[in-house]
């Protein structure tokens, strides 16, 4: 049997914003059941998961792994970078042109 680890209550800010959201039936039911088994109301239980998989999503967005081969071919690259192309060049001088830097 799973344990349920309630993630959001750790966090120490007030319930302020809402949600709605409309679900098909058998969805609820499962999440329901879901809930149940691990012994939470369905919105903690539906709160955590949702919660759990944005910052799987927002981790996966924001970290790059490398297999060991993969991981010596990107530093390589990055020691022994190419010549820019005219193209390359071309761009860099239209962006000269059209960008303030400040």
């Amino acid at each position: 049997m799973l344990g349920f680890e309630d993630q959001v209550s750790a966090i120490e800010e007030r319930n302020s914003e809402r949600m709605n959201l409309r679900i098909k039936p058998r969805i609820e039911r499962a999440i329901q059941q879901a809930a149940a088994l691990s012994g939470v109301d369905h919105s903690v239980f539906t709160m955590n998961a949702a919660y759990r998989s944005a910052m799987e999503t927002i981790a996966a967005h924001e970290r790059t792994s490398l297999h060991p081969v993969d991981h010596a071919a990107f530093f390589a690259a990055l020691d022994t970078p190419p010549a820019p192309t005219d193209r390359l060049q071309a761009a860099f001088a239209r962006h000269r042109e059209t960008i303030v830097s400040r």
